[in-house]
């Protein structure tokens, strides 16, 4: 699902896409992945993006798309005792709480911003030299 409220809203106020990839701390061709709706924004994410555009995240904000995968390669679907209409969400998490994904997800954004501080820290010390 497209995310077009963000799109529209960040090219109203004569933002690239680069520099809201800098705020969330990711590259430019994830943030783009993100904006087209390939990837998804996490709430802080969101958040963040809200701060930077100066806008409530109501306003920019849209739900996730639910998208339903089945690997029909597996073997589930070779045992004849269950009925097709216990397999509703089969994906490559199984029983993963989505709890957890999320958690994970917000650690891994935590770690790119701080990768970024460190970054731009390293590019200081060089520069001293």
């Amino acid at each position: 699902m497209q995310k077009e409220k963000l799109r529209v809203i960040r090219k109203q106020k004569g933002y690239t896409q680069q520099q809201i990839a800098d705020i969330i701390a990711t590259d430019v061709s994830n943030y783009s992945r993100k904006e087209s709706g390939d990837v998804r924004i996490v709430r802080d994410e969101w958040d963040k993006i809200a701060r930077f555009l100066d806008v409530p995240v109501e306003e920019i904000y849209e739900d996730e798309e639910t998208k339903v995968m089945v690997n029909y390669d597996h073997p589930i679907f070779n045992d004849k005792s269950i009925s097709a209409g216990a397999i509703t969400n089969q994906n490559n998490y199984d029983n993963i709480p989505g709890s957890v994904i999320q958690n994970l997800q917000d650690y891994i954004a935590l770690l790119k911003e701080e990768n970024a501080k460190l970054k731009e820290e390293l590019k200081g010390l060089k520069s001293k030299k």
